[in-house]
């Protein structure tokens, strides 16, 4: 159990960190969501989580309310941040597209374990196609192009390692080349085409659609190997750097605390990815397996998208960096993740 809650305790306490150098009250709040995660780990000790959530029935309810939260947020939610992401619940706010992150992993865990010698057909590839394009397409009107990136890499990184033949490999990568051509054109917002032609020429308007990355980079590159130290990181604490509890807290945290504490965060994140993977590899049954895998996929999609933002390897798409970004959602789908991934282990044990 220490093995795989250890590097998310890292994660965790490094945000923490962050967030008690620039507002207090984004430290409580997160610190309770922290503990509510820690909450349902406990609360699997207890409970077989696997025999629930291999239920068609249990995955198919959580996926349709996680759709149906969405739909919520996407119609009759307020602007927050300048999208419709957010279910406000007095002094809450609820993100239901980190609710169908797990969802989707649940689904096509159940979903491939039943099917896994028949991925090939046509049938199952377009049903499991379906399942994603969904929610993806209410995450991109929110707008929320960074969920609908995530949806996709649970969706495809699965069949992959299914062992999708070349040839049907060839024909989905076709269809997601046309899909994402009629996203381009007649879905995404300007801005979001902003971003991501603004990634292809970084050393064009670095003060505007390019000036949070090249915030980022300047907060990164001044770093040196131990950091400014706490609550010392310019960029950081002057306001200069954009979402520095969220979007870009992998380049506050190395502000403040070096190279060093960019690879200790680092390689905590890749020792959670190696303890997931393994219980995946141990595990008995396929649903248990393609469960690990989707969750690698899902954190490792996440990781990439959000520090390579900060670094400028990747478009700024609004993604969190698992158990390190500030956010209740966010830490209490990632902690029910964890915490089924751990009822998993349990059976190992």
């Amino acid at each position: 159990m220490l093995a795989l809650f250890l590097p998310a305790g890292v994660l965790v306490g490094m945000g923490l960190l962050v967030l008690s150098a620039l507002s207090f009250h984004s430290f409580i709040l997160q610190l309770v969501w922290a503990a509510a995660a820690a909450g349902l780990v406990l609360l699997f000790l207890r409970v077989d989580a696997r025999s629930i959530f291999n239920s068609r029935w249990a995955v198919w309810a959580l996926y349709g309310l996680a759709l149906v939260l969405m739909l919520v947020a996407y119609l009759a939610s307020p602007l927050v941040r300048n999208t419709h992401s957010w279910i406000v619940l007095g002094p809450f706010t609820l993100q239901p597209v980190e609710l169908m992150k797990v969802a989707l992993i649940l689904l096509y865990a159940n979903y491939f374990s039943r099917r896994h010698m028949a991925i090939a057909r046509w049938k199952n590839i377009f049903a499991s196609f379906f399942f994603f394009i969904v929610p993806a397409a209410i995450s991109v009107k929110l707008p929320d192009l960074g969920s609908a990136i995530i949806f996709f890499a649970i969706w495809f990184g699965l069949l992959l390692f299914l062992g999708l033949p070349l040839k049907r490999t060839i024909v989905a990568v076709l269809v997601i080349l046309l899909t994402a051509g009629f996203i381009w054109a007649y879905i995404l917002k300007g801005y979001h085409r902003a971003r991501i032609l603004g990634f292809l020429s970084p050393q064009e308007n670095a003060l505007g659609i390019n000036y949070s990355v090249t915030q980022s980079k300047i907060a990164i590159g001044s770093a040196g190997i131990f950091g400014k130290g706490y609550a010392q990181g310019t960029e950081t604490q002057l306001g200069f750097l954009s979402e520095p509890t969220e979007d870009f807290i992998f380049a506050a945290v190395i502000e403040e605390w070096g190279l060093l504490g960019g690879l200790v965060v680092c390689a905590a994140f890749v020792f959670l990815i190696f303890q997931i993977l393994r219980i995946g590899m141990l595990a008995d049954e396929n649903f248990e397996k393609f469960l690990c895998m989707g969750a690698a996929i899902m954190f490792g999609m996440q990781f990439v998208l959000n520090a390579g933002s900060a670094t400028g390897l990747t478009p700024v798409v609004g993604v969190t960096f698992p158990f390190l970004s500030y956010g209740g959602s966010s830490m209490l789908a990632n902690g029910f993740i964890l915490a089924i991934i751990n009822s998993i282990r349990k059976k190992l044990a």
